[in-house]
């Protein structure tokens, strides 16, 4: 493996985690931030959906800022401000100002989340770019697999105020990684053509491309369905199965291993079968599960263990999917990478805040409402699948198989 590809995964990952991690270090708090705040379910989600929203949007501008003046300016700016709507967060005296200070720190988070795709496709293409990727996606799983863990354990020696002067220090920590560890990937010459004008033209040219559209809604649809078990897994499995806040950590975890490990495979098998077999093969391999999983609990099977296991296989398969659509959604838009990333990033958590806003309109204290959402976006992802990448032949920008 070329030691390139590493170290840059471990730079550009950690920098991704900072707004994961300050999504999924709070989850296990979510029942106690309600009951502190006199706040009902759908109004602590709200503080994760206004952090979402804010990185959907912003997207938008720092994707097409970072090919205009850079990609390391933008992630200084981005990553300041997650740090001041960090300390908001710890100080909200009511639900409404949580919310606020949520969307505040959103707007920060977004630019670590958006630039470092961009930062991938500025060096790599093919299977190196898939390479790269599923090691961020390694470097990545600290946050679903430590953060919640780590936010129990806080908990328990603070109340959830204490959380979020932890991811003001994390914070910090991204500020010295950005300073010292990652150089600038766009050089002068290549700014000259950016402009907004060029922006909106090359956001014009993305949303007319069906395959760039197709390959990003797959990989849309596989993160809305664990987005959706994201806002409320903590709910039901707290409350409705009864385990403690610590437990549940693990079990939200355990996920993100699946999903990791697999990953960590994408580039192997693309070599091997081609991406576009990959990600056929993935999709159906996911739609099959969540569909055995929807099924079982229809007719009555509402079981923890039955829940987690098939998640689990299920969410292996989406490892392979993820990482490789992002690959083929990009292969072709190199000289906009900033905007192409941009686009993608906004186009996925759009996506995913609406299945989320549905996932949480049908929540009735039970698992079955999540995991028909989780099953409709499997349909959704397969569908898309077949309409986009045909058997046999090579999706357009995808490498040669």
């Amino acid at each position: 493996m070329k030691s390139d590809i590493v170290r840059a995964a471990l730079v550009l990952g950690l920098l991704s985690v900072v707004g994961p991690f300050a999504i999924d270090m709070y989850l296990p708090a979510l029942p106690a931030i309600g009951e502190h705040l006199k706040a009902d379910t759908a109004q602590v989600q709200a503080s994760l959906m206004a952090f979402m929203a804010a990185i959907a949007v912003c997207q938008l501008i720092y994707g097409p800022v970072s090919d205009m003046v850079g990609r390391k300016p933008p992630l200084y700016f981005g990553i300041g401000l997650f740090i001041l709507g960090s300390i908001g967060c710890a100080l909200a005296p009511s639900i409404e100002w949580l919310v606020a200070a949520r969307f505040v720190q959103g707007v920060g988070a977004c630019a670590p989340m958006a630039i470092p795709r961009a930062v991938v496709r500025d060096n790599y293409t093919g299977t190196d770019a898939a390479q790269l990727m599923s090691l961020l996606m390694l470097v990545f799983s600290v946050s679903p697999i430590l953060a919640p863990l780590s936010g129990s354990l806080v908990i328990q020696f603070g109340d959830w105020r204490s959380l979020f002067w932890v991811m003001a220090v994390v914070g910090v920590l991204g500020l010295i990684l950005l300073a010292f560890f990652q150089p600038e990937t766009r050089p002068a010459a290549a700014r000259l053509e950016s402009s907004f004008g060029s922006a909106l033209r090359g956001y014009w040219m993305l949303l007319k491309d069906w395959n760039f559209l197709g390959l990003t809604f797959i990989g849309a649809f596989g993160m809305s369905s664990f987005m959706a078990y994201l806002a409320n897994s903590s709910f039901i499995l707290i409350e409705h199965y009864g385990i403690s806040p610590t437990f549940y950590s693990f079990m939200f975890s355990i996920n993100a291993v699946s999903f990791i490990g697999l990953s960590q495979f994408a580039a192997y098998f693309g070599k091997r079968f081609g991406f576009n077999a990959v990600v056929r093969t993935a999709v159906t391999g996911f739609l099959l599960v969540m569909a055995l999983l929807f099924g079982l609990f229809v007719f009555g099977v509402d079981n923890l263990v039955v829940l987690a296991a098939l998640l689990f296989v299920g969410y292996g398969f989406l490892g392979l999917v993820v990482p490789t659509t992002a690959v083929l959604a990009m292969e072709e838009h190199g000289e906009i990478a900033g905007t192409a990333s941009a686009l993608m990033g906004t186009l996925q958590l759009v996506t995913a805040a609406v299945v989320m806003g549905i996932s949480g309109a049908f929540f009735d204290g039970t698992a079955l409402p999540m995991v028909a959402v989780i099953a409709a976006c499997a349909v959704a992802a397969f569908i898309l699948t077949q309409l986009t990448i045909r058997s046999g032949r090579r999706a357009v920008g995808a490498p040669a198989e």
